[in-house]
């Protein structure tokens, strides 16, 4: 038997995303080499205007609360916390009392975080006073 065994069942399919693989790069590659070549590089005016009615715009700074993002972390923490209970849930005889308490401490170590959140007041929009 020698080093390299060709016989292998998956050998070709390996093969087949090693070519495949290959081929997307070199298509990416290709296309971007021949669009640069096409391309006008050069801007005029009438291409940088704006073609909408009314004033031109002007930069504002991006003012969002850093609110969403507290409760976006938030949905998706609690969301993988789901995601961990539904195979818990299905073999939950099979893993019997392991199973258990590792969910429960699993749950109260979650349970903690979202107090600390509650507390620190993550969970409160701003008030209108």
């Amino acid at each position: 038997m020698t080093h390299m065994d060709f016989a292998h069942p998956y050998f070709g399919a390996f093969v087949m995303f090693v070519v495949t693989f290959a081929a997307f790069g070199a298509t990416v590659w290709l296309s971007r080499f021949v669009s640069r070549k096409i391309a006008r590089l050069d801007t005029e005016k009438l291409k940088t205007t704006l073609y909408e009615c009314g004033p031109e715009v002007t930069k504002q700074p991006n003012t969002i609360s850093t609110q969403f993002y507290l409760v976006a972390l938030l949905f998706i923490l609690f969301d993988v916390e789901i995601i961990f209970m539904f195979p818990w849930a299905i073999n939950f005889k099979i893993l019997g009392w392991f199973g258990f308490v590792a969910m429960i401490l699993f749950i109260t170590i979650l349970s903690i975080g979202f107090l600390y959140e509650w507390k620190k007041g993550a969970l409160e929009w701003h008030s209108i006073k």
